[in-house]
């Protein structure tokens, strides 16, 4: 396994997502452990820049 993706395993095995466990971090993949840790941590598409500048359609 790479060395990142036990790096994710360890994080998320010391303080788990509501709803799940350490067991259930454990059992998964690593294909799911990483989609898991991008949807838990992608960008608000409405932060910061939204609205400040640009074309705007009323």
């Amino acid at each position: 396994m790479n060395p990142n993706t036990e790096k994710l395993r360890k994080k998320y095995m010391d303080n788990p997502p509501e709803g799940m466990t350490s067991e259930d971090i454990r059992r998964m993949g690593e294909d799911d452990l990483l989609d898991m840790d991008y949807f838990l941590n992608e960008d608000d598409p409405f932060g910061d820049g939204f609205g400040e500048e640009g074309f705007y359609i009323f």
